[in-house]
């Protein structure tokens, strides 16, 4: 990792984890993008958790998966990798609730089919425990999701971009696929108010597959 990315509170250990989130990135990415592109993402995806993680020995972790989706969007927008797969981004205000669970009914019954990303205008914290449990109810695991924003390569790499209450905030690009989700907000709900909301946008998944002629397999 280059000497450019200074953050002076960083403990050896997060250094040692970023060169290393680096080196990986590098190793899949380098027949696309030049290292200063792959570390521009690794560390602009770093400081998208910084101000807010309830853990930081996870950062370069989170930075890592992030940057890499990030760089799989980027590849497709410039037209250097593109295996055909629709990919449809889910958005919500906190990428804690909604749109965690609609990414992981898409996931789940789509299989390798499909992608599927999320995203939030005002990411939280960390996922809505009610909409992880509800979601384990139908033995799909979203606990280790984490809330994300979204950023314009994401969003010009979506095919379908699905929006969930986030109102202006959401992004709009042109010649994007945009639909909105009617949808009662979780946060703060218990998994009986949640198992309602969970039903529906499963069943709203399973209409967007058919849709998009991708078969569910479960």
């Amino acid at each position: 990792m280059t000497e450019t990315f200074q953050h002076p509170d960083l403990s050896i250990d997060q250094r040692l984890a970023l060169k290393t989130a680096a080196s990986n990135l590098v190793s899949e990415f380098s027949e696309m993008f030049g290292v200063e592109t792959i570390e521009r993402f690794l560390h602009s995806s770093y400081d998208q958790f910084a101000t807010r993680a309830s853990v930081p020995n996870f950062l370069p972790l989170l930075a890592e998966r992030f940057a890499r989706q990030r760089l799989h969007a980027l590849a497709k927008v410039e037209g250097k990798s593109h295996d055909g797969k629709p990919t449809v981004l889910f958005l919500c205000t906190h990428n804690a609730g909604r749109s965690q669970m609609a990414m992981g009914f898409f996931e789940h019954l789509a299989g390798d089919q499909a992608i599927a990303w999320s995203g939030g205008s005002e990411p939280g914290i960390s996922v809505n425990p009610a909409a992880v449990d509800a979601m384990a109810e139908r033995g799909i695991d979203i606990s280790r999701e984490y809330p994300k924003p979204w950023t314009d390569e994401i969003v010009r790499a979506a095919d379908v971009v699905i929006t969930m209450g986030c109102g202006d905030a959401c992004p709009v690009f042109p010649g994007r696929r945009y639909e909105e989700w009617v949808l009662e907000d979780p946060a703060g709900l218990g998994v009986g108010s949640v198992r309602p909301i969970r039903d529906e946008i499963e069943q709203r998944v399973r209409t967007l597959l058919a849709e998009l002629d991708v078969a569910a397999t479960a």
